[in-house]
């Protein structure tokens, strides 16, 4: 027993001046979240995640089963989240973060804990010299940037995140999800040019194809194609006007069996690109963001698009071309804000297939205009107020009124 006392003190010893080099920060929210819809919803998580109205749906009396006033309250997007900061290595400075909330990973699992955020963070600067008039100022910039693990989907351009306070934050409008990756960032300070590079998988949001010869969503349809999604981004950020372009691959193999049946499936792959033009500036007490994207099956992104799988097995893309604004004063007591969305199905009408898989097919167009309001203490407590109206262009248009409050106090 005294030997093992010792050997324990002796292994203290040992950790405690690796310890000393971390330190740790706790951070994260609570949102209670109230909502009302006028018209039943695609959406996620009760919900809560709003994409679009669903289209008529008539019974044996002619009434519309999918119209009519229903109200729900979270608080699921409870969020817990820890900073690690490290001693620099290889002359980088390091962390790792790590972010969890309540939401779960699918609709069966609402109210589990889930990882949002998982990754080790290296960051390389330089020192240089900047002169201001007749004085000449030394400053630190970042020059590059290498983040493993999981982290906004790469065509989630946070910089320019719409601030509208449901869980969609713009979806479908705007990308929102997350997945395990490796990015790269590259600055050059001097021009304001930054160079992204990415490579991601899959875990929450999977693809959509036939598995065993049925329809579903898993990640095994980008697992047997070898190919992780490829992103790359050209940006100019000078901290109050931010713009650029991002390109995105996607390749899966969209047909994959893991029983045995006397039929052998096609192992085609399927391969899509889609393209995004993104900016921000900040005019004062005013912030506007806006994007155009050009969905090539962005799915597994909770945007619009998709593919056809064709009767010899072939795939054929089927695009939304995307377009949003967001406005929001960024200081004081009240802030107010507005954000406009519209899409446009480029392929409405095309019935020539056996499967469809994506979002949206069969809406000609889809656009939402959602004003909010937000009183904020600046002490952590703040309330807002949204109405979110939805419109979407099936055979028979339909609209969908949402009304929500909610209160975050952050910490």
């Amino acid at each position: 027993m005294k030997k093992i006392v010792i050997g324990l003190i002796g292994l203290i010893g040992l950790i405690s001046p690796i310890r000393a080099q971390f330190s740790l920060d706790w951070h994260g929210f609570v949102n209670p979240h109230y909502y009302a819809d006028s018209r039943s919803v695609v959406g996620g998580r009760e919900d809560m995640m709003l994409f679009y109205p669903k289209p008529i749906l008539r019974d044996s009396l002619g009434n519309d089963l999918n119209d009519g006033w229903q109200a729900d309250m979270l608080a699921i997007t409870a969020r817990l989240g820890l900073t690690i900061k490290g001693p620099d290595i290889w002359g980088a400075r390091t962390k790792a973060y790590i972010e969890g909330d309540f939401t779960g990973s699918t609709n069966a699992t609402i109210n589990d804990l889930r990882l949002r955020h998982a990754y080790i963070d290296m960051v390389w600067e330089k020192n240089i010299k900047v002169r201001k008039g007749q004085k000449v100022y030394d400053i630190t910039v970042r020059r590059q940037h290498l983040l493993a693990g999981q982290y906004w989907y790469p065509m989630v351009i946070h910089e320019i995140m719409p601030m509208t306070n449901p869980l969609n934050m713009g979806a479908p409008f705007h990308c929102y999800a997350r997945q395990p990756q490796i990015r790269y960032e590259y600055q050059n300070p001097f021009w304001g040019v930054e160079a992204v590079a990415v490579a991601s998988w899959q875990l929450d949001n999977m693809s959509q194809g036939l598995l065993n010869g049925t329809p579903t969503s898993s990640t095994q349809f980008a697992r047997h194609s070898l190919v992780p999604e490829l992103n790359l981004q050209l940006r100019y950020n000078t901290g109050k006007l931010f713009f650029g372009a991002a390109v995105n691959l996607k390749t899966i193999q969209p047909m994959v069996q893991t029983a045995y049946t006397a039929v052998q499936p096609s192992t085609n792959l399927y391969s899509s690109f889609s393209y995004s033009f993104f900016g921000k500036a900040v005019l004062g007490p005013i912030t506007v963001k806006a994007q155009t994207l050009l969905n090539n099956s962005l799915y597994e992104g909770c945007s619009l698009g998709g593919y056809l799988m064709l009767a010899d097995s072939t795939f054929q893309d089927w695009h939304f071309n995307t377009v949003w604004l967001d406005i929001e004063r960024n200081t004081g007591h009240w802030r107010p804000g507005l954000f406009i969305g519209f899409a446009k199905n480029l392929d409405y009408g095309n019935t020539n297939f056996v499967h469809c898989f994506g979002r949206g097919h069969d809406m000609e167009y889809l656009w939402r205009i959602q004003p909010r309001l937000t009183y904020t203490t600046e002490k952590g407590l703040s309330f807002t107020g949204e109405a979110e109206y939805t419109r979407a262009g099936y055979d028979k248009p339909v609209g969908n009124l949402r009304l929500s409050l909610s209160m975050v106090y952050a910490f």
